[in-house]
C-alpha cells in the first residue's frame, strides 16, 4: 500500500494527517455500514472525462496522465474507447505497451466489432455499455427493447471469448424500472457474460437515500462484484458514491479534478479523502501525489479548477481573515489540523499563504511585517491595517507585497 497514513484505531478521526469529526465513528452512525473488504479506483479521465465539452486529450496527453495515474497507485485505468477515432486506439495501444502496473481496460457499445478491437489492442478488460431505461432505448435509441438485451447477450458473451475482464454498464439506470433493470441484469449474467455489475447514475439525478438503495437492491440480486459510476449534476456525486461503497460497492469510476460530460464526474480527489477521513478506507494511493496529479491533468486539459476547490485549489489553504491567520500562527506550526482538516502536506498541496484584505487583522499584519523586516508599534500596525482594508476594499482584491509595503512607507514617513 503506498503511503499508508497510520491510524489509531482508538481514534481514527484524528491522526498527524487529518482531523474530522469524531461522530462519523459513533455505534449509532455507523451500524448499518457494509463496506467492502478492498475499494479501487476506476480511472476514467481519459474517457468520461474527456467528454468535458472542450477537453482534448492528444496521444502524448493520454500517456502522460496515464503513467502519472499508476504512479499515483491506481488501480484501473480507462484509457479511452477505441472505436472513437484512430488517435484514441493509438493512444490506448501504447498505454497498454508501457506495462504501467495498473489493469488498462477500455470502453465499448454492445456491439461485437467493438469487443474485437478492444481485445486486438491488449486491454485487461473492458466496460461494456447499453442504454436501460425503457425511455432512453425507445425515445432516445429508437429499438425496441429485446434488442437492447441482445445486443448486450452478444457483445458480453463475445468479451468472454476473448478473455477480457468484462464490467456490464447500463445507461441511464436510476431512471429505469428497477424490476425491468435486474431482469436485464439477469438475463446477460446467464445469457451472456460479466465479471462485475456497474450501477450507473448517467444524469445525476440519484438522491444519497437512493444511492443506497440502489446498491443494496443490486446486491440482493446480483452476485456479482458491483461498482459505481455517479455523475454529480446536483451535487450529489461524492455522496452517492460513498453511500454506495458502504452499501458493499467495490470499485468507484471517478475522474481526476471531477471532469466530465455535463457538470462532470465524479471527483476522485474528494472522493478518497471522504472514504479516508470519514470512514477509515483507506484505498491504498499515494495521496501525497494528489496535487502533481492534478496540475497535470488542469495543464492538459485547460481545464480550469475554481481556486477554492477541495485539497487541489490553489486557495484551497490560503487564508485572509484575521481570526483564522491568529489561529494559524498560534496552532499550525505544532497541530495544523486544527486549522485545516487534512494537513496540506498530506496531499501534495502547496504550504498555506497568508493573504492582505479587506477581512484580515493584526495577525496578518504581524506575520507580514516579520517576513519583510519591517518594524511597527502598535498604533501604526492599527493604522497600517485600516489602510489595507479600504486599499483591497477599492479595489476588490487581496494586496500584493509591493502594494503593502507602499502604504507601510507612506505611514511610517
Amino acid at each position: 500500500m503506498k503511503n499508508s497514513p497510520k491510524i489509531d484505531p482508538a481514534h481514527p478521526w484524528k491522526t498527524d494527517n487529518w482531523y474530522v469529526s469524531h461522530w462519523n465513528y459513533l455505534d449509532e452512525v455507523t451500524k448499518d455500514f457494509n463496506p467492502p473488504p478492498q475499494v479501487k479506483i476506476h480511472d476514467i479521465t481519459l474517457r468520461d472525462g474527456e467528454q468535458q465539452a472542450g477537453v482534448i486529450f492528444t496521444k502524448d496527453d493520454k500517456i502522460q496522465i496515464a503513467e502519472k495515474l499508476a504512479e499515483v497507485g491506481i488501480h484501473r485505468i480507462e484509457a479511452g474507447m477505441p472505436a472513437v477515432s484512430p488517435n484514441d486506439e493509438a493512444a490506448l495501444r501504447e498505454i497498454v505497451k508501457r506495462n504501467l502496473g495498473s489493469e488498462i481496460f477500455c470502453f465499448a457499445r454492445c456491439m461485437v466489432p467493438d469487443v474485437e478491437l478492444a481485445a486486438d489492442c491488449g486491454v485487461d478488460g473492458i466496460v461494456i455499455e447499453i442504454p436501460s431505461s425503457k425511455h432512453l432505448i425507445e425515445k432516445g435509441y429508437k429499438w425496441p427493447l429485446e434488442k437492447a438485451i441482445e445486443l448486450s447477450i452478444t457483445a458480453t458473451s463475445a468479451a468472454k471469448k476473448a478473455g477480457l475482464k468484462t464490467v456490464f454498464f447500463t445507461i441511464d439506470a436510476t431512471r429505469s424500472d428497477m424490476d425491468w433493470l435486474l431482469d436485464l441484469v439477469d438475463r446477460v449474467a446467464v445469457e451472456g457474460h460479466m465479471d462485475a455489475f456497474t450501477l450507473v447514475d448517467t444524469f445525476g439525478v440519484l438522491s444519497p437515500q437512493a444511492a443506497t438503495y440502489f446498491a443494496k437492491k443490486v446486491k440482493e440480486r446480483i452476485s456479482k462484484p458491483v461498482e459505481v459510476h455517479f455523475h454529480p449534476d446536483f451535487g450529489m456525486g461524492v455522496a452517492n458514491t460513498v453511500n454506495a461503497v458502504l452499501a458493499g460497492a467495490e470499485v468507484i469510476h471517478t475522474t481526476v479534478l471531477g471532469i466530465g460530460e455535463r457538470a462532470g464526474n465524479t471527483p476522485m480527489e474528494e472522493t478518497v479523502l471522504a472514504l479516508l477521513t470519514m470512514y477509515g478506507i483507506d484505498v491504498g494511493i499515494d495521496f501525497s501525489k494528489l496535487n502533481e496529479l492534478s496540475a497535470l491533468v488542469q495543464k492538459l486539459s485547460g481545464f480550469e479548477v475554481p481556486p477554492n476547490r477541495p485539497f487541489i485549489g490553489k486557495n484551497a489553504y490560503n487564508i485572509e481573515s484575521g481570526i483564522v491567520t491568529g489561529w494559524y500562527k498560534n496552532v499550525f506550526e505544532s497541530e495544523p489540523t486544527i486549522v485545516y482538516p487534512v494537513n496540506p502536506t498530506f496531499v501534495g498541496h502547496d504550504a498555506p499563504k497568508i493573504l492582505m484584505g479587506k477581512k484580515s487583522g493584526l495577525d496578518n499584519i504581524e506575520l507580514w511585517i516579520k517576513k519583510l523586516g519591517i518594524e511597527l508599534d502598535k498604533d501604526e500596525a492599527m493604522t497600517v491595517l485600516q489602510a489595507v482594508k479600504q486599499k483591497s476594499h477599492d479595489l476588490k482584491r487581496v494586496l500584493s507585497e509591493d502594494e503593502f509595503g507602499e502604504i507601510v512607507r507612506e505611514i511610517k514617513a
